[in-house]
């Protein structure tokens, strides 16, 4: 197959503070250097986009050295944590960003899903942001009709067509630009996140028309998404960044694999989404990091906290449990046993205690907290991990276990 997208030594350099403070100075000092046949003297400076640290300098290198290839029909994951550069990579892809250096090499027409109403103007209809899109595109107005009723039944926005987009929820807002993106026949995809917006419903279609388009349209699709079952489902190869870098390019389970294990080793918070009024600060299984614990063995999970004045009404803590191919196992909600939690009377530290009926192997903890409309303080992926080891350490368990958990049984002679 051949090569359909080029990236070469692409580096993005971003100054920090307030828009325009000093830019006339830097931009007369970038030029003279220019003019002068010399480099960019902002280019030797600059520090990794490391947003836990406070850095020294003024500029961060938001990407720094990428350098990679797609071929036609891939279906290419990118995943990372928060801040590791992988919308900023997709926005240089997408053209709505340039790189400070390098270059990109791309065959093929491209449509991009990178927030929700990317590419849409508020004031016009879904009907006629539809057309708008198909044109900017390239599409002849025969093309658009010819897909125009396919891309509404997928949306599912039939009723709302004719009504400006500005009033529409976020959620129609991503089905018809998905929709657009996905129906109007690109050579490549680039979705970003935003799929994160719609249902389960909507996520479960968006993934199968991603798959269909590459597998049967034999197009390309950059997918960047933290639903790490998703991109295993649907990306044939994956790149793992870290602070601006590919750490690691391979297939999709090696990228995973590596992705987990050095989101447990950082030991860094990474919180995803909420108000944060309430805020996870640390985590303790069994009284430790990184525990072992054998089958059927309590496990107990101590969560750590903290919370301002501006917290209001009920709460409710929640712990998610996920194996090693980013599959949820269990799940366990503090209001299938006890009412909300009054936010008066938290004490900055929650316990959840169960037996451990999970098969051998490595285990990660996610854990959050939602207030009585469900709606995030704090949601941390991924925080701690634990390991499940085999009830006997001799050899009277000689088969691999099979199966996801480990149920107790009672075996009779009759």
């Amino acid at each position: 197959m051949s090569v359909v997208i080029k990236v070469e030594n692409i580096s993005k350099q971003y100054r920090l503070g307030d828009v325009g403070t000093g830019a006339l100075a830097h931009d007369v000092n970038k030029w003279w250097h220019k003019v002068r046949g010399k480099e960019n003297p902002y280019l030797k400076i600059g520090e990794t986009n490391n947003r836990a640290t406070k850095g020294d300098s003024d500029y961060v290198w938001a990407l720094k050295d990428i350098n990679f290839e797609v071929e036609q029909g891939e279906v290419l994951g990118i995943i990372g944590r928060n801040g590791a550069g992988k919308s900023t990579l997709l926005k240089i892809l997408s053209k709505t960003t340039t790189a400070t250096t390098g270059s990109i090499k791309i065959k093929g027409k491209i449509a991009s899903l990178l927030e929700v109403g990317t590419g849409f103007h508020p004031e016009l209809s879904g009907r006629e942001n539809v057309f708008l899109n198909g044109a900017i595109l390239g599409m002849t107005k025969r093309e658009i009709k010819s897909k125009f009723d396919e891309i509404v039944d997928f949306a599912g926005v039939e009723r709302y067509i004719d009504t400006p987009v500005k009033r529409y929820s976020s959620g129609m807002y991503v089905r018809l630009a998905f929709g657009v993106a996905a129906h109007l026949e690109p050579e490549i995809l680039i979705v970003d996140e935003v799929l994160a917006v719609g249902d389960a419903e909507f996520q479960k279609k968006a993934l199968g028309k991603m798959k269909e388009v590459s597998e049967k349209g034999g197009r390309t699709v950059l997918f960047v998404s933290h639903n790490i079952s998703a991109i295993k489902s649907l990306c044939n190869k994956c790149i793992l960044m870290e602070q601006g870098r590919i750490t690691s390019h391979d297939n999709t389970q090696k990228v995973v694999y590596k992705y987990f294990e050095t989101s447990n080793i950082k030991n860094e918070y990474v919180h995803k989404s909420g108000k944060q009024e309430i805020k996870i600060q640390d985590l303790l299984i069994n009284g430790s990091k990184a525990s072992k614990v054998k089958i059927y063995q309590k496990i107990e999970i101590d969560i750590y906290f903290s919370k301002t004045e501006q917290a209001k009404k009920n709460v409710e803590f929640f712990v998610l449990i996920s194996n090693e191919e980013g599959e949820f196992i269990e799940s366990f909600f503090e209001c299938d046993v006890n009412n909300y939690t009054d936010v008066v009377n938290l004490t900055g530290r929650k316990k959840v205690v169960f037996d451990s009926i999970l098969i051998p192997g490595k285990y990660y903890v996610s854990v959050g907290v939602l207030d009585y409309r469900r709606e995030f303080y704090d949601w941390v992926e991924y925080c701690e991990s634990f390991n499940v080891e085999e009830l006997y350490d001799d050899q009277r368990i000689y088969k691999q276990r099979l199966g996801l958990i480990v149920g107790k049984s009672t075996w009779q002679d009759l």
